[in-house]
């Protein structure tokens, strides 16, 4: 009976015990969730906050490849890491070669102006800008939505009811610059390039013919190591004469001269809108344009009076394939020196050296 009563009291201390350490844990778990940091953004009328993630606990992908599908209100963080980043880069005295550009006349022609909706579009070729400038045209009051605008009347810029920049006076230019919702759309710089070159040399789906004529015979006849002079405008620039002309300093910018405003398709985005001397307000990336388009006109206030045109699944994704199909006939000399060129963009917009193809 003795024995049976102690086994009893042990139970019970056991018991006590146990009770406790859980009270003891639960306590720490809540403690520890209400000392938990948090951050918070407004998005239009909502306020939204998220708990700060702990460091090293996620694995984070680059900002242009997010690994799940975030809210129209998760992007607002996403995009002031972007400016938080541009911004730092800029500093770097290093690349001041390469990120830093004055505010010249090349620049105003770039950016687009909304007036009735306080909003500044700075075009950077081959990343979509054509959906961009028919939504600045249903805002400006064109047309009722962007289904309804011809393709050729988008590039008219005679036209189209677009002012640029470049045409208002110094102080009307800086009270915009100072006080408009500004942005624009980058996309891989390598990827960009190959874009250009199918675009304007390949396809050339709105027959500008000086590309073919004007352009490409000057490419190849200076950076083509064997061809004949009466063959020029039929042989076709190949994607190796085009990155030997791109990565050749002194020699690109003689015949940029000659070439005018055609290079637009091909110059970096610091050339193209000043990003260290303009404060913009978003830049989105064409890697997550699905995203980026929702968030810009939210932040911009007008996702009520225009939607962006519907963008096909996958179109808009890094195409790593495709990098390497173009570059693979490319020496690796060649391949550094347009780095060189580009490095700038590579480094102000978060993009990862392409080391597959430098090394």
């Amino acid at each position: 009976m003795r024995h049976q009563w102690l086994l009893l009291g042990a139970c019970g201390w056991v018991l006590l015990v146990l009770m406790f350490v859980s009270k003891f844990i639960s306590l720490k778990t809540v403690e520890g969730y209400r000392k938990r940091p948090t951050q918070s953004w407004i998005v239009g009328d909502t306020k939204v906050v998220k708990p700060t993630s702990v460091p090293n606990a996620v694995t984070q992908t680059p900002s242009h490849q997010p690994s799940v599908v975030p809210t129209v209100s998760d992007w607002q963080a996403v995009s002031e890491r972007r400016i938080e980043h541009l911004s730092a880069v800029c500093k770097n005295s290093s690349l001041r070669n390469l990120t830093h550009v004055s505010i010249s006349k090349f620049v105003l022609d770039r950016i687009f102006v909304c007036d009735k909706r306080q909003i500044l579009f700075c075009q950077t070729p081959k990343v979509g800008n054509t959906q961009w400038k028919k939504v600045l045209i249903v805002l400006n009051g064109g047309f009722p939505s962007v289904e309804e605008i011809p393709e050729n009347l988008v590039h008219d810029h005679d036209k189209n009811g677009l002012p640029r920049l470049s045409s208002f006076s110094p102080q009307e230019i800086t009270q915009r610059l100072n006080s408009y919702f500004k942005f624009f759309i980058v996309r891989d710089p390598f990827e960009r390039l190959i874009s250009a070159f199918k675009d304007k040399f390949v396809k050339n789906p709105r027959f500008e013919p000086w590309y073919k004529h004007d352009i490409a015979p000057a490419i190849i006849r200076k950076y083509r190591k064997i061809h004949r002079d009466s063959d020029l405008a039929t042989s076709g620039l190949h994607f190796e004469d085009f990155v030997r002309y791109l990565g050749d300093a002194e020699g690109r910018r003689r015949m940029d001269r000659q070439f005018g405003e055609h290079i637009i398709h091909w110059v970096t985005y610091a050339e193209l809108c000043a990003p260290c001397e303009i404060n913009y307000s978003v830049v989105g990336h064409h890697e997550t344009l699905e995203h980026d388009a929702a968030y810009i006109l939210r932040a911009a206030g007008i996702h009520q009076l225009v939607s962006y045109p519907a963008i096909p699944p996958g179109i808009t994704h890094y195409n790593r394939t495709k990098v390497e199909h173009y570059f693979s006939g490319i020496s690796k000399r060649d391949v550094r020196r347009l780095y060189a060129r580009y490095q700038g963009d590579f480094q102000l917009f978060g993009y990862p050296t392409p080391e597959f193809l430098l090394n």
